[in-house]
């Protein structure tokens, strides 16, 4: 029942954005971003089951750990990026809120590299 909260919390928070830019564009925007934090924040208390889960399969794993942390580190950074640049085309500054998503995807692919590295280097050692 968690996504009705959220759900009603996104509304509520649009319909009040577009009320108050009526009166000043500025309120909307405040608004909005306000709404898209007290959002992130319920995320976030969310995540501790996901870290949970997270350390179960880590656990169950024999491999080495540090590519789970390097896909975590990727799944952090794009849903930041996606946050920060969601509020920059809101506010108006869709060139900005571009340029992140640009960087975000660039520190994906070097955030990734690691794990290419090990994937070409275990091709090459079944070849030889």
């Amino acid at each position: 029942m968690e996504i009705i909260k959220i759900g009603a919390i996104g509304i509520v928070g649009v319909m009040l954005a577009v009320f108050f830019r009526t009166i000043k564009a500025e309120y909307g925007v405040y608004i909005g971003v306000l709404t898209g934090l007290l959002i992130f924040g319920c995320t976030i208390g969310n995540l501790t089951v996901f870290m949970d889960e997270i350390t179960m399969f880590q656990s169950i794993l024999s491999a080495d750990n540090g590519f789970v942390a390097i896909l975590l580190k990727i799944v952090g950074i794009t849903y930041i990026c996606e946050f920060c640049a969601g509020i920059c085309k809101d506010a108006g500054y869709g060139a900005v809120g571009g340029q992140i998503e640009i960087f975000g995807k660039v520190m994906v692919l070097l955030t990734g590299l690691p794990i290419l590295l090990s994937v070409i280097q275990t091709i090459q050692n079944f070849k030889g």
